[in-house]
């Protein structure tokens, strides 16, 4: 993953189904190129079109189309998509501001992955990469078709550009984590990537996902500010209207040069795609039910088991769809701001954890639809099971005086309660472990006994957000004498408060990760600590030892067990977020107006491959002529 953006406040808990990846040892079959001259005798280089993080690609070099689209897909037609919050700006990657979603996806990247092989790049702007088993450099092809949404052609020099411009004008994250990193035009369609030091992941995965903005755009501005008006892209859609904050229309660029490349073939069929903004999801449920937007992924269980019925689901003009989620998967945390004094001590986030009552909201408000996680490798190999291994032993015990103890005993779990709402003996387990850590009841309020400081704090929420939860873990603490206020804030504000850390405890969604690789130094990272995407500020030397050790051995699967194991033990067991849930199945209904492949991608539901069928949406109940 290379970080481009601030991450934006988790709204709603949905993602498409994910699977767990199965690492192994990349084989190179490429010959070595004698016309590049090595920068070491020992050297090997290697030049390929295709090539893989874990494993072997999925897809030959002269595949025609993917697996999962319907190449002669018809093209036409317009769907609508919904967004809940508010947007106020065009540029992704500005420092501040609330950006339209989709913005990101004007600009294409010099390769890409598929919906169903996540591990792999194939060639899109560039067509080619060589490299040498130093992993200290790249060289990379562009296309001389390669062309920006105006019609002027991708060269060496936008990808040279767009490298500074993030260096320089992007977010801190970015600049920290390709420090070292040199990028240079060799002429017009070669462009050449320097390392610091060797480092395989992120040589190809620098190079894989790197996107491409227009230097003759951005030269004349600011990149770290809002842009009020559409950008020049480079992908298939380009906005064509909008109302800021309210809506916006991607419309298909019918000169798209990209469009007939074998991963592009059946994809993006849809003349339009206009997106809906709403404040509240259950005004965007009721729009839905009414056939103002098309496609709606449910996060609520209670929404999917009481909401979605009525004549034009009874008649089937809404198909409802679930899938069972068997692999790595989203999950839902509330993050403690370990900046703030009151929840230094491992003890009073341990006692709070026990105040969630999980199996009660579960069974009151989610139909029992929700698994609690345990992990931050939910639902892969690499989650920690039972007591530590000899081989998770070797990466933990060095580390024995700065980790918690527990990280050495039984893997990562919350007692559960008997599901009726009392919660009584984790409550009492909890005021035990208060007391311990310094806190007492005094006139019915926890205060610290040696500052009679009372315990309070707030949670932020998102306005319009499903907050059910948040009652009862309120009335839960305020049993053990805490006081939790609960703020709902809009998307601007929500957004600012977490870029700046400027919050005690907020819903934060943790990423599925399908294998440990250098995305972990995002998350929990030393260096990253102000970047957003570490919700809690969780940090210590045994985490970024570990994460050091992931990043040398992606690729190497028994390692990589191992060392995921301990460093989810060792996250865990610190209790930075309080484990909330995930879906067990995803939940997706659309009407009816719309053609499908017939197999549907690993990773994603696919609506990148569906098409309008105009016969479909004629014979919809409310569109037939009466």
């Amino acid at each position: 993953m290379t970080v481009y953006a601030e991450e934006e406040p988790n709204i709603t808990l949905l993602s498409d189904t994910t699977v767990e990846a199965n690492p192994s040892t990349e084989t190179i079959e490429s010959q070595p190129i004698d016309s590049i001259e090595p920068n070491q005798p020992s050297e090997h280089i290697y030049h390929k079109t295709i090539f893989s993080l874990l494993g072997d690609p999925k897809y030959p070099e002269n595949f025609d189309h993917l697996e999962y689209v319907n190449p002669n897909a018809p093209k036409g037609g317009i769907i609508k998509l919904h967004e809940i919050g508010t947007f106020d700006n065009f540029n992704r990657f500005a420092s501040r501001g609330a950006p339209e979603h989709h913005s990101g996806s004007l600009y294409d990247s010099l390769f890409t992955s598929t919906a169903d092989d996540i591990s792999s790049f194939y060639p899109l702007i560039a067509t080619s990469i060589t490299y040498s088993d130093s992993y200290r450099w790249a060289e990379v092809s562009i296309n001389p078709n390669a062309r920006f949404q105006d019609g002027k052609p991708i060269t060496a020099y936008d990808v040279e550009f767009t490298f500074h411009k993030f260096m320089t004008e992007g977010v801190s994250q970015y600049r920290v984590y390709n420090k070292g990193i040199n990028v240079k035009a060799i002429d017009d369609y070669r462009v050449r990537v320097e390392l610091p030091e060797t480092d395989r992941e992120k040589l190809l995965s620098f190079v894989g996902s790197m996107r491409v903005i227009p230097k003759h755009f951005w030269q004349d501005h600011n990149f770290s500010e809002p842009l009020s008006t559409p950008p020049i892209g480079s992908g298939p859609y380009y906005i064509s209207d909008y109302k800021m904050g309210q809506y916006v229309v991607y419309k298909r660029n019918p000169d798209y040069w990209a469009k007939d490349l074998p991963v592009n073939k059946g994809l993006d069929n849809f003349d339009e795609k206009r997106i809906d903004y709403y404040m509240d999801t259950s005004i965007s449920l009721e729009a839905f039910k009414a056939g103002e937007y098309d496609f709606r992924g449910e996060g609520q269980p209670k929404n999917w088991f009481t909401q979605y019925q009525g004549k034009y689901f009874d008649s089937k003009d809404i198909i409802k769809q679930e899938k069972n989620v068997e692999t790595a998967v989203d999950t839902k945390w509330l993050a403690f701001n370990l900046q703030k004094d009151l929840f230094r001590d491992v003890r009073v986030r341990q006692a709070i954890t026990l105040a969630f009552d999980f199996e009660w909201l579960n069974h009151a408000f989610y139909y029992d639809s929700y698994k609690r996680p345990f992990s931050f490798f939910e639902n892969t190999i690499y989650a920690a099971k039972g007591k530590p291994s000899e081989q998770e032993l070797k990466w933990l015990t060095p580390y024995k005086d700065i980790i918690p103890e527990q990280a050495f005993d039984e893997a990562y779990t919350i007692s559960k309660s008997d599901g009726q709402g009392f919660n009584r003996n984790n409550l009492l387990t909890a005021a035990k472990l208060l007391e311990e850590a310094g806190w007492i009841i005094k006139d019915g309020k926890l205060i610290n006994a040696k500052t009679e400081q009372p315990f309070a704090f707030e949670l932020l929420t998102y306005l319009g957000d499903d907050i059910k939860y948040a009652i009862p873990f309120q009335q839960n603490l305020a049993r053990l004498g805490i006081t939790m206020k609960i703020t709902s804030l809009d998307y601007a504000q929500l957004t600012r408060r977490m870029r700046e850390r400027d919050y005690d405890m907020m819903p934060r969604n943790y990423n599925a990760i399908d294998y440990p690789s250098s995305d972990l130094i995002i998350f929990w990272g030393s260096e990253y600590l102000n970047s957003s995407y570490n919700g809690s500020g969780l940090h210590n030397q045994a985490i970024d030892s570990i994460i050091a050790e992931i990043i040398k051995n992606v690729g190497n699967q028994s390692e990589l067990i191992s060392l995921g194991r301990a460093l989810d033990r060792i996250l865990t067991q610190e209790y930075p977020m309080i484990p909330m849930w995930y879906n067990s199945k995803t939940y997706y209904a659309y009407w009816n107006k719309f053609g499908q492949p017939a197999i549907q991608p690993t990773y994603a539901i696919g609506i990148d491959s569906w098409w309008y069928d105009a016969n479909k949406a004629a014979s919809l109940t409310k569109n037939r002529v009466r």
